[in-house]
């Protein structure tokens, strides 16, 4: 069972002095040694293809110290260190932004554009005095980003999604399609994956709701997490496929790898792209029909986006209970409405009603969240889906989060049951799974 106790909730640190930003004189002796550090550099390596990172480093700080000394450049030592810094950044690592992708407190990096920096921080997206040269220099590091994973962004190809070797998610963008310059997006991921406890502390779900929802995958309960972007959904899918018993074989499927399951018997695919002549793609679909021919207990689909949500409804439907995926919805209603939409896009000719029956007799959990306004990812609605009734899809609501104002920029509220027990509570039973039969309880005021 899970308690209110502290666990690894995160709270924004106090600034302890000016952040390292590059004033302008700084900025002038840093372009000046930069250029200096890269044309020495050249005449050393001799055209070298490829240079151990760790000598590169050992190269460009013996440059670096020769460049101070030749150009009678005078700094105190944390300026001397941190020009240092950037120049390594910008010749071997990701220029400007390398500071931010080290700050275990950013979660995403937006460029919009050389001189327009945007982060994510704790949920909230603020600005930066983080620059780039020019448009030619960010796009130099966009290179250095993509090429070792064997991608490119030209203008025949002028868009990229990929993932980067540590598991970061990256996106970039190019004229023309970005009318106003090149354009990059990284996401970045927890090396250690949220825990229910964390997310109990970070009032993402309350305590109820954590022992409901691990009853319910131990009772391979079928469910679909919905949401916006960026309200948490890989997050909470994640630690929701904790609960899954060590015993069963599960298979995720991803559009770009994100879910760290712990399990030992995990296989893990990930679509392919187009390569550059627009050959070889692999599908999530294709992935999904793939996957139920590797004798799964459970299918796990980071997340479904098209003609892929149809298999994954068989699947759920022909013993591979307990399945999970996450879709972009406003509500848990919406969501099936977008699993509707998406079935038909696999291309069956099949009639809206039989398309909703397999939907209503498919998924039997929706789990809402919400990104809201003080920058938390909160559940804000659990539903169970009941089934058909003529043309309808029956739901029913089993926790609702009431928001009863915002306090000093913190939104105030509490995820409450609805006083309905769930139909499915006999799966509970049948497998001797022990939960508290008051959570469904509405509390006393």
């Amino acid at each position: 069972m899970f308690t209110n106790r502290p666990a690894m909730k995160k709270e924004p640190q106090p600034q302890t002095g000016e952040p390292n930003r590059m004033t302008a004189e700084l900025e002038r002796d840093f372009f000046l040694v930069r250029d200096a550090v890269q044309k020495d550099l050249l005449s050393h390596t001799n055209n070298e293809t490829q240079v151990d990172a760790n000598r590169l480093r050992e190269m460009i700080e013996s440059s670096f110290y020769q460049v101070l000394e030749t150009e009678n450049i005078l700094l105190n030592r944390a300026a001397r260190d941190q020009l240092l810094e950037w120049v390594v950044a910008d010749i071997s690592g990701y220029g400007p932004i390398e500071p931010l992708l080290q700050d275990p407190d950013i979660t995403e990096i937006m460029v919009n554009g050389y001189d327009e920096v945007y982060v994510e921080k704790f949920g909230i997206i603020e600005p930066t005095d983080v620059k780039f040269e020019n448009d030619a220099h960010l796009r130099r590091v966009i290179d250095r980003i993509v090429s070792p994973i064997g991608r490119r962004v030209d203008e025949t190809s002028p868009m990229v999604d990929a993932r980067l070797p540590n598991g970061y998610r990256v996106n970039a963008t190019i004229p023309p399609l970005s009318l106003d310059g090149p354009i990059l997006t990284i996401r970045k991921f927890a090396t250690r994956p949220f825990t229910a406890q964390d997310l109990i502390a970070n009032t993402t779900m309350t305590v109820p709701l954590a022992n409901f929802l691990k009853a319910c995958v131990e009772a391979r309960i079928n469910t679909v997490i919905s949401g916006g972007t960026g309200s948490g959904k890989t997050t909470f899918l994640n630690m929701l496929s904790a609960f899954i018993p060590e015993r069963e074989r599960i298979i995720t499927i991803e559009d770009t790898v994100e879910l760290q399951l712990r399990q030992r018997h995990v296989v893990r695919l990930e679509k392919r792209p187009p390569n550059i002549e627009g050959k070889g793609e692999i599908t999530i679909r294709q992935l999904v029909i793939n996957a139920l021919r590797m004798r799964p207990d459970r299918i796990v689909v980071g997340e479904c986006r098209g003609g892929e949500a149809l298999d994954m409804l068989q699947a759920m439907n022909t013993g591979h209970d307990g399945s999970m995926t996450t879709v972009h919805a406003n509500s848990p209603r919406d969501a099936l409405r977008r699993v509707e939409t998406m079935v038909l896009m696999a291309g069956m000719d099949l009639p809206l009603k039989a398309i909703r029956e397999q939907v209503a007799s498919s998924i039997e959990l929706v789990i809402h969240m919400e990104r809201m306004k003080d920058g938390t990812r909160r559940v804000v609605q659990v539903s169970e889906v009941q089934g058909m009734e003529s043309d309808t899809v029956v739901m029913q609501d089993i926790f609702v989060f009431h928001q009863t104002g915002i306090k000093n920029g913190v939104v105030q509220g509490s995820l409450k049951p609805t006083g309905l027990r769930p139909r499915f509570l006999e799966k509970l039973v049948a497998n001797s799974i022990e939960f508290a039969d008051n959570i469904f309880e509405v509390p006393r005021v």
